[in-house]
């Protein structure tokens, strides 16, 4: 967030100093539509999605705290994940709430008003949802932020990791949809404010990991306003930042989750940043999982693994610190995919709407480019952008996008009756994006009223064949509204497959396992890593569109350790699970 064009914005803490944050107040978006540059057209989609939030029983709406009392969090909004949290085979949904963190400047509720709370739903076999909060040891927390899931004691059931604004919560698996907050023994002590989070293994030791992308430092007592004396939330100039933080996983068999911050051994805490944003992924080609943060009014940090336990800071040299003109920018939310069928990652991080997003282009191997205006996406100006992701939607064979937007400095009421008024002003249509097969990018949001009619607060956003149907759904987290669950009812361009990769030691999902599939003579690969967007956790299984092939000839998997192994083909349109050790030499 930040840098907003208008007028002068200050920060003032309460000891008495005055700061200037330069944090003009909101952007030329109209709050209920695209602005007159928005490139819109219907790409060829006839309504993608469909809303049924209600329908499936995700009966809630967001707590953000008090309306009005602008605790810098507030704006920030709260996290969600997908996850089989009872082991049923179905993707329940995570949603972290804040209620006890947001009175006035920050200070809390009030007496005998209810405690900050989690919301689980577990989804049925009719596909509905059931609130299975109450007794799920999930319902107490502070202000919930990034959401992170991984199974990090190899016991075959994913653990869930919450970011809070001063620090982490992890909540271990008991199964049948029980937790136990195990973050005092589990050695996570942080009192930073954590924003996205993701487990990965970065050192190849079969355990999963943990980075953090941590925010700034806020002090609750601060007060921000406008050039022209309203209030507002402040933003994060004169603020100072916070490094990255790296957690080894040592955990042993039947001993409990055990964490050590190894942040200042790895390199991460030389270097401060404004993390809101953060992915886990070989960006650079060696078979060793990278580490991509992308920072709020800074340049963006690529953290390159060495094999050593270490990290070096390359965003600059490889091209994704800065956007094409050498300018940082308000970097959020990131996804990761191959979007021009080169063989490559490539990546998009979303930004400000008086910015534009942006589109990293990978090539040559570990080296990218700013493409956004090659690829149609230099004017997305309908809204601030959050939670983002990369996904075969129509199931043509190529990448979509979609992403939440949402103001993060007060503008025109949007027409959202269904929001606090307060919360109107900063309200915006999120945005969906339908690739053209080559890379190149056109808005079909004018074709998805559901996706993208109404005005929204939107902020996480998570992908996954969700109702088990063989194409990809979303869940928008929205701030002071209802979560959008997002059924995928786009008419079916080609067929799919939908793969799980599992490590045997757990068992468990292989986080950091590249999934390649080859069908009709073309290879698509896809990284195991839930961990993306912004806040968020998405489907665990990789989602593979294939067009017109009714058949894959094989599947490759290079293993986090850097193994490769080879599977045989068969028939589309089904989900497979491939274990590790079980296939045969590529």
């Amino acid at each position: 967030m930040a840098a907003r064009g208008g007028s002068a914005f200050f920060l003032i803490l309460a000891i008495g100093g005055l700061v200037g944050c330069g944090r003009p107040a909101g952007g030329p978006a109209s709050a209920g539509g695209g602005s007159p540059d928005t490139a819109v057209s219907d790409g060829g989609a006839i309504g993608w999605f469909r809303e049924v939030g209600l329908e499936k029983g995700l009966d809630v709406v967001n707590d953000p705290g008090p309306a009005g009392s602008y605790f810098m969090p507030q704006s920030m909004g709260n996290g969600a994940a997908l996850l089989d949290a009872d082991g049923d085979g179905r993707l329940d949904v995570y949603l972290a709430d804040a209620g006890a963190m947001g009175g006035a400047a920050g200070g809390g509720h009030e007496a005998g008003s209810p405690p900050a709370h989690r919301r689980l739903f577990l989804r049925g076999a009719d596909g509905r949802f059931r609130d299975a909060t109450a007794g799920s040891g999930l319902e107490e927390g502070g202000f919930g932020c990034g959401v992170a899931v991984g199974d990090v004691d190899a016991d075959g059931r994913p653990d869930l990791l919450v970011t809070e604004y001063g620090g982490l919560r992890l909540f271990h698996n008991a199964g049948g949809g029980r937790f136990r907050d195990v973050t005092a023994a589990s050695g996570l002590a942080s009192t930073a404010w954590g924003a996205s989070a993701a487990f990965f293994d970065y050192d190849r030791d079969g355990r999963l990991d943990l980075v953090v992308a941590n925010y700034v430092a806020f002090d609750p007592a601060s007060l921000c306003y406008l050039g022209d004396g309203a209030r507002d939330f402040c933003g994060p100039q004169g603020l100072a930042r916070v490094p990255a933080s790296l957690w080894h996983n040592e955990s042993v068999a039947g001993g409990g989750p055990r964490f050590v911050d190894v942040s200042a051994a790895a390199g991460f805490a030389a270097l401060p940043g404004a993390g809101l944003g953060v992915l886990c992924a070989d960006l650079d080609g060696d078979g060793w999982d990278d580490v991509f943060v992308a920072n709020d009014q800074e340049p963006n940090h690529l953290w390159i693994n060495r094999h050593d336990g270490t990290f070096r800071e390359e965003g600059m040299i490889r091209g994704v610190a800065v956007n094409v003109v050498g300018a940082v920018a308000a970097n959020m939310g990131v996804a990761c995919g191959d979007v021009d069928g080169d063989g490559l990652d490539d990546l998009f991080v979303t930004h400000l709407d008086t910015e534009t997003h942006t589109l990293w282009r990978q090539g040559p191997r570990g080296t990218f480019a700013d493409a956004t205006a090659a690829a149609g996406l230099a004017r997305t100006r309908r809204g601030t952008g959050f939670g983002v992701a990369l996904a075969d939607f129509d199931l043509d064979g190529d990448l979509d996008l979609a992403w939440a937007n949402g103001r993060i400095g007060r503008g025109p009421p949007a027409d959202a009756p269904a929001l606090d008024p307060f919360w109107r002003r900063y309200a915006q249509p999120n945005d969906l994006f339908a690739n053209d097969g080559r890379g190149g990018f056109a808005s079909v949001a004018a074709a998805n009223p559901a996706a993208c009619g109404t005005p929204n607060v939107g902020r996480a956003l998570c992908a996954g064949d969700i109702d088990d149907d063989g194409d990809v759904d979303l869940l928008v987290a929205t701030t002071a509204g209802r979560p959008l669950l997002l059924e995928n009812v786009a008419p079916r361009r080609g067929h799919w497959l939908g793969v799980r990769a599992v490590d045997p030691a757990g068992p468990r999902d292989a986080h950091g396992a590249v999934v390649t599939v080859t069908a009709a003579g073309t290879s698509r690969s896809r990284v195991v890593q839930p961990g993306g967007g912004y806040f968020s956790s998405h489907d665990p299984r990789p989602h593979f569109g294939l067009g017109e092939a009714a058949a894959y000839e094989s599947i490759v998997v290079r293993w986090p350790d850097g193994t490769r192994e080879r599977f045989s083909g068969g028939p589309a349109d089904r989900r497979v699970e491939i274990v590790r050790g079980t296939g045969t030499p590529p």
